[in-house]
Protein backbone atom coordinates (compact mmCIF):
# COMPACT_ATOMS: atom_id res chain seq x y z
CA UNK A 1 0.00 0.00 0.00
CA UNK A 2 1.44 3.34 -1.07
CA UNK A 3 0.01 6.52 0.46
CA UNK A 4 0.56 9.90 -1.16
CA UNK A 5 -0.79 13.36 -0.55
CA UNK A 6 -1.35 16.53 -2.51
CA UNK A 7 -1.68 19.95 -0.92
CA UNK A 8 -4.59 21.31 -2.94
CA UNK A 9 -3.93 25.01 -2.36
CA UNK A 10 -1.18 27.45 -1.49
CA UNK A 11 -1.62 28.85 2.01
CA UNK A 12 -1.90 32.64 2.12
CA UNK A 13 -4.32 33.09 5.03
CA UNK A 14 -7.31 33.60 2.71
CA UNK A 15 -9.73 31.34 0.84
CA UNK A 16 -12.37 32.13 -1.75
CA UNK A 17 -15.87 30.82 -1.09
CA UNK A 18 -18.75 30.73 -3.53
CA UNK A 19 -22.36 31.04 -2.46
CA UNK A 20 -25.71 31.68 -4.19
CA UNK A 21 -26.43 35.32 -5.03
CA UNK A 22 -29.66 36.22 -3.16
CA UNK A 23 -30.39 39.01 -5.66
CA UNK A 24 -29.80 37.07 -8.91
CA UNK A 25 -31.36 33.63 -9.23
CA UNK A 26 -28.89 31.10 -10.62
CA UNK A 27 -25.88 33.38 -10.06
CA UNK A 28 -23.16 33.09 -7.42
CA UNK A 29 -21.10 35.45 -5.29
CA UNK A 30 -17.43 34.82 -4.49
CA UNK A 31 -16.11 36.18 -1.21
CA UNK A 32 -12.69 35.97 0.39
CA UNK A 33 -12.52 34.74 4.00
CA UNK A 34 -9.67 34.30 6.48
CA UNK A 35 -8.47 30.74 7.04
CA UNK A 36 -5.87 28.92 9.14
CA UNK A 37 -5.83 25.62 7.25
CA UNK A 38 -5.14 24.00 3.89
CA UNK A 39 -7.02 21.36 1.93
CA UNK A 40 -4.97 18.17 1.51
CA UNK A 41 -5.98 15.08 -0.47
CA UNK A 42 -4.59 11.76 0.75
CA UNK A 43 -4.63 8.77 -1.62
CA UNK A 44 -3.96 5.05 -1.36
CA UNK A 45 -3.17 2.79 -4.29
CA UNK A 46 -4.36 -0.47 -2.68
CA UNK A 47 -7.17 -0.20 -1.91
CA UNK A 48 -7.72 2.69 -4.31
CA UNK A 49 -9.24 5.33 -2.04
CA UNK A 50 -8.75 9.02 -1.45
CA UNK A 51 -9.95 11.55 1.07
CA UNK A 52 -9.66 15.31 1.23
CA UNK A 53 -9.06 16.74 4.69
CA UNK A 54 -8.63 20.20 6.10
CA UNK A 55 -5.30 20.38 7.95
CA UNK A 56 -4.51 23.25 10.32
CA UNK A 57 -1.33 25.13 9.42
CA UNK A 58 1.43 25.85 11.93
CA UNK A 59 2.86 29.16 13.04
CA UNK A 60 6.24 29.99 14.56
CA UNK A 61 6.79 31.81 17.87
CA UNK A 62 6.49 35.17 16.06
CA UNK A 63 3.10 34.26 14.62
CA UNK A 64 4.37 33.76 11.06
CA UNK A 65 3.27 30.80 8.93
CA UNK A 66 5.70 27.89 9.39
CA UNK A 67 5.72 25.83 6.17
CA UNK A 68 8.16 23.20 7.50
CA UNK A 69 6.13 22.55 10.64
CA UNK A 70 2.96 22.40 8.54
CA UNK A 71 4.53 19.65 6.41
CA UNK A 72 5.26 17.71 9.61
CA UNK A 73 1.61 18.10 10.64
CA UNK A 74 0.46 16.90 7.19
CA UNK A 75 2.76 13.89 7.62
CA UNK A 76 1.03 13.12 10.92
CA UNK A 77 -2.35 13.29 9.19
CA UNK A 78 -0.97 10.99 6.47
CA UNK A 79 -0.02 8.47 9.17
CA UNK A 80 -3.58 8.58 10.50
CA UNK A 81 -5.00 8.11 7.01
CA UNK A 82 -2.65 5.15 6.46
CA UNK A 83 -3.77 3.52 9.71
CA UNK A 84 -7.46 4.00 8.88
CA UNK A 85 -7.08 2.56 5.37
CA UNK A 86 -5.08 -0.42 6.70
CA UNK A 87 -7.82 -1.15 9.24
CA UNK A 88 -10.73 -0.72 6.82
CA UNK A 89 -12.10 2.44 8.45
CA UNK A 90 -11.68 4.26 5.13
CA UNK A 91 -12.53 2.15 2.11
Amino acid sequence: MTITYTIDETFNGKRSQTSPDPDNDGETITTEVDCRDVQVTFSSDAPAVSQTRTVNVCYDSDGAYDAAATLVRIGQQKDGFTHKVANGVIS
